[in-house]
Formats: C-alpha cells, sequence, structure tokens
C-alpha cells in the first residue's frame, strides 16, 4: 500500500461518515504539470499551491479594516486569512471532517478581495456593471486569473468552499460550511481587538448582555462560538451554531457595523480609497491599453470593465496608492 492509500485509508476509518473523503474528490479541471509525488493528498497539493501564488502573497499589503494604520499589530487580510485558518482547522479536527480540504479553502477564502478592504469591493460593486462580489473574485483569481491567467487548477470542492464561504449559498461539503463559521468568527473577534487597539472602542463599550453570553476576552468569545459550533454540529450533516450563541454573535456583529466598521473614526480615510480606486477603475475602462499587456485576453473576451476589475482588486494598498500617483499626481519639474 503507497503512502497516499494510507491516508485515504486512514480517512475512510477515522473521519465522521459526513466528512468528505479525499479519494471522493471530483478533482480538477485540467490534468496536473506535475505528476503526483506520492505524499500529498489532493487538498494538500491546493493548500500548498494556494500559499506559493502571489495572489496569496498579496494579502500581507491589504486592508482588514484599518486604513494604514499607525502601528505594526494591526490586522490585515493575511492575518485575517491565518486565524480563519486556525479556527477551521480547529473545528473540523474536533468534528472529525477533513482538515487538508478545511485548511486549503480556509487559506484561499480572501484571494480575491480590494484594496482597502470592504471599501474597495464597495466601489467595484458599484461601478462595475455586472456588480463585484469578493467571494466571486477569489474563485475567479483562482480559477483564471492566477499563474499568468491560467489559474491554480484547483479541486472542485475547494473552490466551491471558497464561493461559498459568504452569500445565501451553503458550500456542498460540511468542509465548506465550516470555512463560513470559522471566517465570521475570526473577523468579529479580531475587529474587536484592533478596534480597541486603535481606541474606537474600549472594552466596556461592548453591549453586558451579550459579553454575558460569550465573554468578556477576546479568546473567551473564540472559544464559546466554537464549542457552540462544535456541539450543535457533532454527529449531524450541517454546520450550525447554537441557537442563543448565534444570537448573541450576530447582535455583536451588527454592534460593531454601527460602532466601528461605519465609525467616522475608523473610516475617515476611507472616501479617499474609494475616490482613487473610482477614478482609476474610470482611467483603465477609457484606456484599456494601458493596462498590463497580460491582460489583453481579458479585455479582448470579456471587455475592459471586467479587466479594470480584475486588475484593481489585484492590487495590494499601497501598489494602489502608487498607480494613482503615477496616473493622476503631477511629477515634479526639474530643468534640464
Amino acid at each position: 500500500m503507497g503512502f497516499i492509500d494510507s491516508i485515504h485509508t486512514r480517512e475512510r476509518e477515522s473521519l465522521s461518515g459526513y466528512a468528505f473523503l479525499t479519494e471522493n474528490t471530483k478533482g480538477r479541471d485540467f490534468p496536473m504539470n506535475t505528476p503526483p509525488d506520492g505524499i500529498r493528498t489532493e487538498f494538500q497539493r491546493d493548500r500548498d499551491r494556494i500559499i506559493h501564488s502571489k495572489s496569496f502573497r498579496r494579502l500581507m499589503h491589504k486592508t482588514q479594516v484599518f486604513l494604514d494604520p499607525e502601528g505594526d499589530h494591526y490586522r490585515t487580510r493575511l492575518t485575517h486569512t491565518l486565524e480563519v485558518t486556525q479556527i477551521g482547522r480547529t473545528l473540523a479536527r474536533a468534528l472529525r471532517l477533513n482538515e487538508d480540504l478545511t485548511e486549503a479553502a480556509c487559506l484561499g477564502h480572501d484571494l480575491g478581495h480590494t484594496p482597502f478592504g470592504h471599501a474597495g469591493e464597495k466601489v467595484l460593486n458599484r461601478l462595475y456593471h455586472e456588480g463585484f462580489r469578493h467571494n466571486e473574485q477569489s474563485l475567479r483569481t483562482v480559477e483564471k486569473l492566477e499563474k499568468n491567467f491560467s489559474g491554480l487548477n484547483l479541486t472542485r470542492e475547494v473552490r466551491d468552499a471558497i464561493l461559498c464561504h459568504t452569500g445565501g449559498v451553503p458550500a456542498p461539503t460540511l468542509e465548506g460550511r465550516v470555512v463560513r463559521f470559522a471566517d465570521r468568527i475570526a473577523y468579529i473577534n479580531h475587529d474587536i481587538d484592533d478596534a480597541i487597539r486603535a481606541k474606537v472602542l474600549k472594552p466596556g463599550d461592548l453591549p453586558r448582555e451579550l459579553t454575558d453570553i460569550l465573554g468578556e476576552t477576546q479568546s473567551g468569545r473564540i472559544n464559546a462560538m466554537v464549542n457552540a459550533v462544535i456541539t450543535e454540529s457533532e454527529g449531524v450533516n450541517d454546520i450550525k451554531m447554537r441557537g442563543d450563541i448565534y444570537e448573541a454573535m450576530e447582535k455583536l456583529r451588527a454592534f460593531l457595523f454601527i460602532n466601528v466598521y461605519d465609525n467616522n473614526t475608523a473610516k475617515s480615510e476611507e472616501k479617499k480609497a474609494e475616490s482613487m480606486l473610482g477614478q482609476l477603475y474610470g482611467h483603465f475602462v477609457k484606456n484599456p491599453g494601458l493596462l498590463p499587456p497580460e491582460y489583453e485576453t481579458v479585455i479582448n473576451g470579456e471587455g475592459a470593465e471586467r479587466a479594470a476589475c480584475d486588475y484593481i482588486a489585484g492590487m495590494t494598498d499601497r501598489y494602489c496608492i502608487s498607480e494613482y500617483c503615477r496616473i493622476f499626481v503631477p511629477k515634479t519639474w526639474k530643468e534640464g
């Protein structure tokens, strides 16, 4: 028996009857360029392809909530992704689900996110005639844009989980549904931590009726939410959270929208970012020939608006600012 076969055997023997077995994958759209190495399962190969992608590396310079914060300890889109992955693996292990599938999907779930967080997503959604949603762009990134527009050629199950981590349609696998909960648990709690660090919130500002249920500390709240998913989902063919904890979590999320996500202090620079992105989008739609040459295929096949969306969504915050300055800010004239 080979090493991969032994892993498949262990999965059959140890995972829940509701887990997705790696040997049952629907596979990839195209044959892999390199043969199996005999060590990694298909979902482990997906994980590695995501980690080594350019779009994954760019996450370190993309905003989570606070634009260009003065301090080294605020979350970025990359650290958010790592926290989601940690929670996702914890849930998958406790529920005896496929950790490799869960991990790969968590690592890839935000690859299509815009610069400047949801401010960038909002601008592109308003301007692009087909709308823009970051989960769909994440799927597009792994299917089409990565590796010089050949895509990462991931398995169907990982792609489904990436697409369904937000929105109205649940993922077909329980591992994909874990990603949705892991994402929400992660961002609610780390956004509170960042908001307190930024002095947008004080610890005592959190509603007492919610902290009495969820806990006073970040770790306590994460533990309460994770345990509420485990106890409610164990032994059933779905991923759910215990009702009282879920209700408190959603109320806490609503509190964050009012006091953090839409807070004037936290969002004081967002209008500038939105204006910058809007001007860049209009510029490239009117002048698609100024996009990098590799976008010619997208321009010819799907139009200048789609190509402008892809280019801007792939930017980091700092590259977006650099491009804006290059195009719109006059350079200092020097006498020859």
